[in-house]
């Protein structure tokens, strides 16, 4: 079965060196080509990119018309800007393209609804970048919970707190900046931590409760927030995100990136892996999980294989397409439901929110 042949909007850095060398191997000295992906163009509005993409080998479009129009395009990865992912998105559906879209899925629930109703309509398949899903330690901390060995779950925390903001050029980003572009803590990071916990616990989220931290930082966004939710059954966690913790520097920000299920006989413990990294050699931390047992016995759990959470997540949507078995991307716009729960409970003063 012939490879699908991708072609990506928006080149900016973290589509070359997350999504185009990582995900799609266009980076050879690292990584071997993909099974069922290949990724054979660009296009950006930044025209001096063009020689970044085709150092990598990739066909390079003046515009999105006309990749769009290209027979050898077979489908597209969305990595623009957030305010631009719905439109984008909707246009390359409506080209016959499935797509795979960079988080979030849209900036507003109405957006994202549309995408999902427009590709079944197209019969297409739709992705949301949540990559971490993917990533072995992940896996294995699902494995652990279902294995029963932490007794019974009756908390969990998931986390990700640094410092971002501080500096001028920071807190013009969009990020600090843009409330609206899916900015702040609760946007850009709770979101990873919401999808996270649904995926641990196979359960979906339907109630939040949140609260923001006090505001110290000159920025327009949120400077954290801390969020209680609660499942379809009733069982809760919470999520504690911020952009105003400098947690020591590097080391001690990355490791801090991670979770733990409370069980009545043992704590699962992460250590970064609610970031980018798949845990290959080379990466700025290693990436751990620890069981710690009440009895006083404490062990890592590593897993048996490793794999790019990029290439996986694209091999998925690839193997979606050659199989006929499309899918969609509601949990992208399940996820956005949960971050502007959360905005609307802590605006009034921490409400619980039920998510529609």
């Amino acid at each position: 079965m012939s490879k699908v042949k991708y072609g990506m909007i928006g080149f900016g850095g973290i589509a070359e060196n997350r999504i185009a060398k990582e995900g799609f191997a266009c980076d050879r000295s690292r990584f071997a080509p993909l099974q069922h992906a290949e990724l054979v163009a660009a296009t950006d509005i930044n025209a001096a990119r063009q020689s970044v993409a085709e150092g990598l080998g990739l066909k390079w479009y003046a515009d999105v018309d006309s990749l769009l129009a290209a027979p050898e395009v077979q489908a597209v990865f969305v990595a623009t800007n957030n305010l631009t992912h719905a439109s984008l998105a909707a246009k390359a559906l409506r080209a016959g393209k499935p797509v795979i879209v960079e988080k979030p899925l849209a900036t507003t629930v109405k957006d994202a609804e549309m995408l999902v109703a427009l590709a079944a309509e197209k019969k297409l398949s739709l992705s949301v970048d949540h990559m971490m899903v993917y990533n072995a330690w992940n896996i294995k901390a699902k494995e652990v919970f279902e294995s029963g060995v932490l007794g019974e779950v009756n908390d969990s925390c998931f986390h990700m707190e640094f410092a971002f903001g501080y500096d001028p050029a920071e807190a013009a980003s969009w990020r600090c900046a843009k409330v609206e572009e899916m900015g702040g803590p609760i946007g850009d990071v709770a979101s990873h931590c919401f999808y996270m916990a649904e995926f641990i616990f196979q359960k979906k989220i339907c109630k939040v409760a949140a609260v923001y931290l006090p505001k110290l930082m000159a920025i327009a966004a949120e400077d954290g927030a801390y969020i209680k939710f609660e499942f379809e059954d009733g069982s809760r966690g919470s999520v504690k995100v911020a952009f105003s913790e400098y947690r020591g520097g590097l080391g001690g920000t990355l490791s801090n990136l991670g979770y733990e299920l409370y069980g009545s006989e043992a704590v699962l413990r992460s250590y970064g892996s609610l970031f980018q990294i798949s845990g290959h050699p080379g990466e700025p931390i290693k990436i751990r999980l620890e069981l710690d047992r009440f009895d006083g016995k404490t062990s890592s759990i590593v897993p048996e294989k490793i794999s790019n959470i990029y290439q996986e997540l694209i091999e998925h949507h690839a193997r979606s397409i050659q199989t006929g078995k499309h899918i969609n991307a509601e949990d992208g716009a399940h996820n956005l439901r949960l971050c502007e729960a959360a905005h609307q409970s802590a605006r009034q003063g921490g409400k619980m929110v039920s998510i529609v």
